[in-house]
């Protein structure tokens, strides 16, 4: 998906230093998103959790809108014309209705409901995305992941995968990146990660096992959901530093909860995002926008989508302050809802 905002802010994103929670604790900080419009006055609306002010990365996780369900009647649903990334991979994952793909791999597939559609664009990669005639609703995560420095220029790849749930106690779970609850996925990182759906029963509890090396994101769609007894309502994140080996998940409502888990070794490495574009300087950014523009073969072109491509937005006059995740001290302040 394009980060469709008229003026996108460049951020430069990085964790920082700070003190592991003790072995057995799993504190809670708790991230609200803020709408963001996608275009004129039909289009989606989605719900930005990453990057933002108090958290910019979750592992190498560092772009994540949540939006939906939509009633494409009324928003118009998706049509985001041929546009580039580099630097990162982008993962559909989509709940209900579905997505037509085409990159400048040649690749044309659809992203359905409980099927990882992930694309590197490392150098360099252009792609369309449209939601199809038959779908009347369209709900779902659009993720990036952040490519590490020894593999930021990597080829254009893209690749599918449908995993076969699990369920743990009064859990459904399916893993489309990395391992839980004994199911792996077989699709290959440049850092380790976890990514999953998990459908908790109603009243439903269940204590899952994570790497204890990982920082965690839960995203809560649908319904209100306890991790390690904080409260989390839908479209908030709650996030766990490293150290815990266990994650506790509760569903407090009488339906079914939904929710997406995220997780990664910490990010070390400093990257600037803007509009579409992950780089390490502003150089980086403004040698992809001016590719961009003169129609570079760093990005190949997109066939069978029926329009033009995307332009990209005007730079900013001058390189924005750089943004990165406060000290522990510093989130303590800027969060009342964290535990």
């Amino acid at each position: 998906m394009s980060n469709a905002e008229a003026a996108p802010v460049e951020v430069r994103c990085g964790t920082t230093a700070g003190g592991e929670a003790p072995a057995g604790t799993a504190r809670v900080d708790v991230l609200t998103p803020r709408d963001v419009p996608l275009g004129g006055p039909r289009a989606m609306t989605v719900r930005r959790t990453l990057p933002q002010r108090t958290r910019t990365l979750i592992g190498a996780w560092c772009f994540a809108d949540h939006y939906g369900p939509d009633d494409v009647g009324d928003t118009g649903g998706m049509d985001v014309a041929p546009h580039p990334h580099t630097g990162l991979q982008t993962v559909s994952w989509l709940f209900s209705g579905e997505i037509e793909h085409r990159d400048s791999l040649g690749s044309h597939a659809f992203v359905r409901p409980g099927e990882l559609n992930l694309m590197t664009g490392g150098h360099g990669i252009a792609h369309s995305e449209v939601s199809t005639p038959r779908t009347t609703v369209l709900h779902g995560v659009q993720l990036w992941v952040a490519l590490p420095e020894a593999h930021r220029r990597t080829a254009r790849e893209f690749r599918h995968h449908v995993p076969e749930p699990v369920t743990a106690d009064g859990a459904e779970i399916r893993v489309f990146l990395g391992s839980l609850a004994g199911a792996v996925s077989p699709v290959p990182t440049f850092t380790p990660l976890l990514g999953a759906e998990i459908v908790l029963r109603p009243r439903a509890s269940v204590t899952l096992a994570v790497d204890p090396g990982f920082e965690h994101g839960l995203l809560v769609d649908e319904g209100t959901v306890r991790l390690n007894e904080v409260p989390l309502k839908p479209a908030e994140l709650g996030y766990v530093q490293p150290g815990p080996g266990t994650l506790t998940l509760i569903n407090e409502s009488d339906t079914a909860a939904r929710t997406v888990l995220l997780g990664g070794t910490p990010f070390e490495e400093e990257i600037v995002i803007w509009w579409n574009f992950i780089g390490r300087s502003h150089e980086d950014i403004v040698k992809a926008r001016e590719d961009w523009q003169n129609s570079s073969d760093r990005f190949g072109a997109v066939e069978g989508y029926p329009g033009d491509r995307l332009p990209a937005p005007v730079l900013p006059h001058a390189t924005i302050r750089p943004r990165g995740n406060p000290p522990r001290d510093r989130r303590d302040q800027l969060s009342d809802t964290t535990k």
